[in-house]
């Protein structure tokens, strides 16, 4: 027997056990494993508002799956909306907008983009969803440069936990609209975005790779370096543990380095001397830093693409010195034995720091340097993982900010100032009174 909700939607309704369900609710993560009693591909607005309505009409929770990169619990119950269908991309050169659908990556903008000489201010790694990533406010290889991303939103279409459909802009539900420039979750369903394009015609960036030996001393240098750093620069450093496998390139299996990435927008010459001073802390093995067209600008940080297990966690620090580079080196430096893939400190500050007129709820913008550790082996998931990212926090203690980032949380808890949160809490009383899309535990945190 069907689900009740095939009749409503013109999209695939399946349920346990059917063909094609667990393709539909498995995420990028591989080790989340997700058990909804219903999943819902909605193909258009539409669908969208009718599995809202059904939830909602019944008391059932409804969670949105797009490309799945920021899946990190499982869904179990109620009913898991895919919108990865909800794709498309068109770009107005003359105003400087791409309308982008929430299946969309920016795999698929940037491309678009290009064409018409422009570009969208994307993360690290272009193949996450637009939309999830646009949420959490986003923090990317131009931020010192041009802000958090979210900072370009202009408008979204969005249905409420009523199943209104609605237009969230600066001159429409303008609530919701601050909100949803980093609220993240609990808002409603996105089903399209209208964003800013900006124009960067040159490109200074690449990566510096410091062999082990020299992990230290570049990354002390590197720390000194960002306090006079020019704002237009954008750096972080990850010291990573190449695992020893045929996807890595020989060079680098089974080797640990330190990856200096760098991203400049401007000239030749004036990202050559901005940089000189980090090709100058320690001998490299590998120098990518040149001239990058914009849309490559994915080969500055080289994050993979394929699906996986993961699990990431995140803290933000007020400000860095030579003291944090030990407390670091301590416990994510050659030698100690930690069991992360990758360790790395991002550079924000700068645009970052600078809220839009109006306002948003990015959380972080007092924020100097972020800090995360990855790691992939899932028998470390449950405790090794964690006794080891508890370990940094309370190293990193003296440094960190009250509050992070949900983009980087990971694993963590996001934490959005007070009276950021408080206000977010009334915005989600009012666009989803029923809770249909879930309530954060406390008025600080999710």
């Amino acid at each position: 027997m069907s689900h009740p909700l095939a009749s409503l939607v013109t999209g695939p309704v399946l349920t346990p056990g059917e063909e094609g369900f667990d393709d539909e609710v498995t995420p990028h993560n591989r080790a989340v494993v997700n058990s909804p009693d219903v999943a819902v591909g909605a193909t258009s607005t539409q669908d969208v508002v009718e599995a809202v309505r059904w939830a909602t009409s019944r008391q059932v929770p409804l969670t949105v799956l797009a490309t799945g990169h920021g899946a990190t619990k499982p869904v179990t119950s109620g009913v898991l909306l895919t919108t990865r269908r909800l794709g498309g991309v068109e770009v107005d050169p003359d105003a400087r907008v791409a309308t982008i659908g929430a299946g969309a990556r920016w795999t698929d903008v940037i491309p678009a983009a290009d064409a018409h000489g422009l570009t969208p201010v994307a993360g690290s790694s272009t193949h996450v969803g637009v939309v999830g990533y646009l949420l959490g406010g986003g923090i990317g290889p131009f931020a010192r440069s041009h802000g958090s991303s979210s900072d370009r939103l202009r408008s979204l279409t969005v249905v409420t936990g009523t199943g209104e459909v609605v237009e969230a802009s600066a001159d429409e539900h303008p609530d919701l609209f601050w909100a949803l420039r980093g609220g993240k979750v609990g808002l409603g369903v996105v089903t399209q975005v209208r964003l800013e394009l900006v124009a960067i015609p040159e490109l200074y960036a690449g990566a510096l790779f410091f062999d082990a030996e020299h992990i230290g001393r570049a990354l002390r240098g590197w720390i000194a370096w960002t306090a006079t750093a020019d704002p237009q620069t954008t750096t972080s450093a990850a010291i990573i543990s190449f695992p020893d496998l045929q996807a890595v390139p020989p060079f680098l299996r089974g080797r640990t380095a330190l990856a200096l990435r760098v991203a400049r927008p401007g000239d030749e010459s004036a990202g050559e001397a901005a940089t000189a001073p980090l090709r100058a802390l320690a001998p490299t093995f590998l120098d990518t830093v040149g001239v990058l067209p914009v849309a490559r600008a994915v080969e500055i940080h080289n994050d993979p693409v394929q699906p996986g297990p993961g699990w990431v966690r995140g803290i933000m620090l007020g400000h860095a010195d030579d003291d944090l580079a030990t407390a670091w080196l301590d416990v994510v430096g050659p030698g100690t034995g930690h069991p992360f893939v990758a360790a790395e400190l991002r550079h924000v500050a700068g645009a970052t720091g600078v809220d839009v007129p109006g306002g948003s709820a990015v959380s972080g913008r007092g924020a100097a340097f972020v800090a995360g550790v990855v790691g992939n082996d899932p028998t470390q998931f449950a405790t090794t993982l964690p006794t080891w990212a508890a370990t940094l926090s309370e190293a990193l203690a003296p440094w960190t900010v009250a509050e992070l980032n949900p983009n980087f949380a990971g694993t963590g808890t996001p934490v959005w100032a007070p009276a950021t949160a408080d206000r977010l809490a009334q915005v989600r009383r009012t666009y989803d009174p029923a809770g249909v899309f879930g309530r954060p535990p406390t008025g600080e945190e999710w």
